[in-house]
This record gives C-alpha cells, sequence and structure tokens, in this order.
C-alpha cells in the first residue's frame, strides 16, 4: 500500500474537469450495476432452488437479497447470511438451505472475480511467487467446482459436514452452470464500473480499469473488521488504477466509487426495507 502515496499535491494537479460526469455514461453505469445486483440475487435464488429449496420468484429474490446486503455495512460478514435466512424463511426457504446457498454463492463469486482481477494483483506484487500461489489456488478450486465429479462429491461432503442430507437430485453440473452465471455476473459488475469512471475520465483503458474492481473487492471483503471493506477496497483500487489513470484521479475515482456502489445498493434496499416492514405491520395487524 506503500506504492500508493497519495498527497495533497497529487489531489491539487487534479484537472477539475474530472469532477464533470457524462451524465448519460454515468446513469447507464448505475443502471447496470443495479442490474448486477439483481442478478446475484437471481444467482442466489438459483443455487436455493439446486439445493433442493423452493422456486423463488425472481422479483422476490432481487428484495430479499437487497434487503440483507444492507448487513454488509455493519462489521463482520455473518450479518449479510444471516439476515437472508431470516428473511426467506419466511418464504418457505429452510435456514440450512438459505446459507448454504449464500455460502457457496459467494465463494464462487469470489474466486471468479479474483481470477478476473488476477492481472491487477501481480501488477503491485515484488514478485510473481505470491501470483503464482493464487493461481494455483484458484485453478484447483475452479477445478473443484466445474469438472462434474469432483463437484458432486465435495458438495455431498460440504453437505455432510453442515449435518444436513446429500441432495439426491443435486445435477453434478450445477456448479459449472454455477460459475458461468457468476462469471457474467462479475463481468457486468466490472463493465459497469469501467463505464462509471469512462464518465469521469474518457481515456480509461477497459482491460486494466474494469478488471481493477474485482480485484479490489476480493481484498476489502477478505478484511472482516471492515464494513463492506471500507478503506481497504478505496486502498487497493487507488493501486490498481494509479498506473493507469494517475495517482490524484485514481484517489478521486476510488471515492466517487464507493459512493456510488453505495447508493445503488442502499438505496433500493431501503426502499424494500420500508415495504416488507410496512407489509409485515400489515400482517400483524390483520391477525390481531
Amino acid at each position: 500500500m506503500d506504492r500508493v502515496e497519495l498527497d495533497l499535491a497529487a489531489l491539487r494537479e487534479l484537472d477539475v474537469d474530472l469532477l464533470k460526469p457524462n451524465l448519460l455514461l454515468l446513469t447507464t453505469s448505475s443502471l447496470l450495476l443495479l442490474f448486477g445486483y439483481a442478478i446475484s440475487a437471481a444467482n442466489w435464488a438459483r443455487i436455493v432452488s439446486d439445493l433442493g429449496g423452493p422456486q423463488i420468484p425472481r422479483t422476490d429474490a432481487v428484495r430479499l437479497f437487497m434487503i440483507a446486503n444492507l448487513g454488509r455495512y455493519i462489521p463482520g460478514k455473518v450479518w449479510q447470511i444471516t439476515g437472508l435466512a431470516a428473511l426467506a424463511k419466511g418464504r418457505g426457504v429452510p435456514p440450512g438451505t438459505a446459507v448454504g446457498a449464500a455460502v457457496l454463492g459467494q465463494g464462487i463469486a469470489l474466486v471468479v472475480a479474483a481470477g478476473l482481477g488476477i492481472g491487477s494483483y501481480a501488477s503491485i506484487l515484488p514478485t510473481g511467487h505470491v501470483g503464482l500461489i493464487a493461481g494455483v489456488l484458484i485453478g484447483c478450486v475452479l477445478i473443484l467446482v466445474a469438472i462434474p465429479v469432483s463437484f458432486k462429491a465435495g458438495a455431498e461432503l460440504w453437505l455432510r459436514l453442515r449435518g444436513t442430507a446429500p441432495v439426491e437430485a443435486l445435477d453434478p453440473i450445477s456448479g459449472l452452470r454455477w460459475l458461468i452465471l457468476y462469471l457474467f455476473n462479475w463481468i457486468v459488475y466490472a463493465l459497469a464500473f469501467w463505464i462509471m469512471v469512462v464518465s469521469f475520465s474518457s481515456n480509461a483503458s477497459l482491460i486494466p480499469v474494469a478488471t481493477a474492481f474485482p480485484a479490489a473487492y476480493v481484498l476489502g471483503y477478505l478484511m472482516i473488521f471492515a464494513p463492506a471493506g471500507l478503506g481497504v477496497r478505496e486502498g487497493f483500487l487507488i493501486a490498481f488504477l494509479a498506473p493507469h489513470l494517475g495517482v490524484g484521479p485514481s484517489g478521486v475515482i476510488a471515492i466517487i466509487a464507493r459512493m456510488w456502489t453505495t447508493l445503488i445498493e442502499v438505496v433500493p434496499a431501503s426502499v424494500f426495507w420500508l415495504q416488507h416492514t410496512t407489509t409485515k405491520r400489515v400482517g400483524e395487524s390483520a391477525v390481531q
């Protein structure tokens, strides 16, 4: 992180035009990011179904998933998952299935994001050894998920360790299907981020800028003490973007990215939460 070297001098040298976005591109990126959140919710609902749970309508899945995502802004990584289990129970999803789907989905999403961001990691590492180890670990996980025989065996072992009976109807290619779904999901996220950056800085290259977003997300997620990776994600994002945009612009983009992702996630989730609590109160009043 000492390579970032973001100081006041760099900020003073910023072009003020950087703070004047192309509103059409910024709106497009925001809608694409919101679409990415909806895909994440649909992926979770698909895993619930594959694990033997009920079919959850996509609109309901989006509401439940985004409300639960508010738990990401509380230190620790368990609140999002426990909240999702509590909310899904009202839709007939056993807590174990809801939690299992969330953990599996998040695990695959992190592996995919790390794979997309492997080039960004290599750009800041002093040697190639850590990158090689990361590549081997990612490759092992991808093999476990993508190969039907190893996936089915691993899934059944994981279910037994959780004290849940293996799902007899679990399709051996479910792991490969989940991998593809989350790959598409993260491509949408990365493109949304790149379009957002382009709305402020038109000379942003696609691959290095787009892949910096998943790379920073993974490192922020791994820091359990930081709610939603606050601070950690921004620091690494600056490090990944600085060689391509400059230190000062990268610092501004990192701050904008935090506000952008938070607003697009929290505002709809808050609306869904208000709707949920209002409906629950009306239902309780009717029962009384």
